[in-house]
């Protein structure tokens, strides 16, 4: 990122797509600008060329040194602005640095462009430039021949055109490309230009249908959502969620806690490494590593306050009757339940018993193969206040990322924990 950076710094800016306040229907309610669509400032709203665009750019001069004839600025469309159809003698080049836009040349197919992506535009070819209908976009616009250089601005990019332009094998519903929008703002995934028909048919379902059952708020989604790609060892899935996380505003120290609570129930290994690429992600976002110490025991108190935690979950008869009917040489195992995976992790304050008991739900169930264990937790969420509804909800939102077979049997252990009222 930082080589990307002195290359674009260096480089001369035309035509700064200055947006315009020909809103379309779409456009008139009120966005809200992410915070970290790139690593570059978003600015002020830029208002020089109105007639020439439809939607709201913002603009960020990132040079004031004017004898150096190079003008460098960061612009930044909101979902759905685009510029009209315009050429440029001397050419341009445009540079993506966040979210997902859109550049077509006059009869030719658009190009989605991505952060990193580079379009070279030669001298008098009439082309546009936007966002994507669901998600901001900035990018950098560079002159080529800025002295002699001159824009020629042409018609509008119509709706027709627009939605022609930017309609792949598949669209996401409006709710979810709403959905998607909140949680990834500078999304910078590939899946809808390598496989179109799949994204639109899983965003679909993971952002439109399955978001509409239960009463989840946003934060709890995609805190779940973490927790299950953190049990299924999915890098990938987890480093988009990150930004998810940061855009339903969780704290580095809940974003961290996440993985420390999932040691006890899906092992070291699996966590360990996962853990560098959140230390990285909250490392460019100027976090200081290691984060302040959460811990609530002592090595002398772990296993009193484990121990009372666990029954205050679970129940005292419960507990002694796990530690009565152990075989001696396994009582062990009933210590370390007690002194590690309830002293160490669960005592910790960064979560209320609630939420953990959300994510170890989330996480047994993601794991698979643990419905002894998804039952007994799922009583210990009934215990601290989560109902069925909830969990359903939970199940619900994980489905399109754990499959139906994992889905299906953390029903079948619902069901016979909890149920239906004939």
């Amino acid at each position: 990122m930082g080589t990307k950076k002195h290359v674009w710094a260096a480089a001369l800016l035309l035509a700064l797509s200055p947006m315009g306040n020909q809103l379309n229907a779409q456009n008139m309610e009120k966005k809200e600008i992410p915070q970290h669509l790139s690593d570059f400032p978003i600015g002020e709203p830029n208002t020089g060329f109105a007639r020439y665009f439809i939607g709201q750019s913002y603009l960020a001069p990132l040079t004031s040194n004017g004898a150096l004839n190079c003008p460098v600025s960061n612009v930044t469309f909101e979902p759905a602005c685009r510029n009209n159809w315009h050429s440029h003698t001397g050419g341009q080049l445009l540079i993506a640095v966040g979210g997902r836009g859109y550049y077509q040349e006059k009869g030719k197919p658009a190009r989605l462009l991505l952060p990193g992506d580079v379009v070279e535009i030669a001298p008098d070819v009439v082309h546009w430039h936007g966002a994507a209908p669901d998600s901001w976009f900035s990018h950098l616009a560079i002159s080529t021949n800025p002295q002699t250089s001159k824009t020629t601005w042409l018609e509008p990019v119509n709706d027709e055109e627009y939605a022609a332009a930017t309609t792949c094998a598949g669209e996401l519903s409006a709710e979810a490309s709403r959905v998607r929008s909140q949680w990834y703002p500078a999304d910078g995934d590939r899946l809808e230009e390598t496989d179109p028909e799949l994204a639109a048919v899983f965003g679909n379902f993971a952002f439109g249908e399955t978001q509409q059952y239960g009463d989840l708020d946003a934060r709890s989604r995609v805190l779940v959502t973490m927790a299950s790609a953190v049990a299924q060892n999915t890098p990938a899935m987890l480093r988009r969620l990150l930004d998810a996380a940061v855009a339903v505003g969780l704290t580095p120290a809940e974003i961290k806690e996440v993985l420390y609570h999932a040691v006890p129930y899906v092992g070291m290994a699996r966590v360990r490494d996962l853990l560098p690429l959140v230390n990285e992600f909250l490392a460019a976002r100027g976090v200081a590593l290691p984060l302040e110490p959460q811990a609530a025991v002592t090595p002398e108190t772990r296993m009193e306050k484990g121990l009372a935690l666990q029954k205050s979950m679970f129940g005292d008869a419960n507990i002694d009757a796990m530690y009565k009917n152990a075989p001696a040489n396994q009582i062990h195992i009933q210590r370390y339940l007690s002194a590690n995976c309830f002293g160490d992790y669960q005592t910790r304050p960064v979560f209320d018993e609630k939420t953990r008991e959300l994510l170890t739900f989330s996480i047994l169930v993601s794991l698979g193969g643990c419905e002894p264990q998804v039952k007994g937790h799922i009583a210990g969420n009934v215990n601290v206040g989560n109902g069925k509804e909830t969990l359903l909800a939970v199940v619900t939102q994980l489905l399109p990322y754990i499959g139906y077979p994992r889905t299906l049997n953390a029903i079948s252990c619902l069901n016979e924990v909890l149920p239906e009222d004939k």
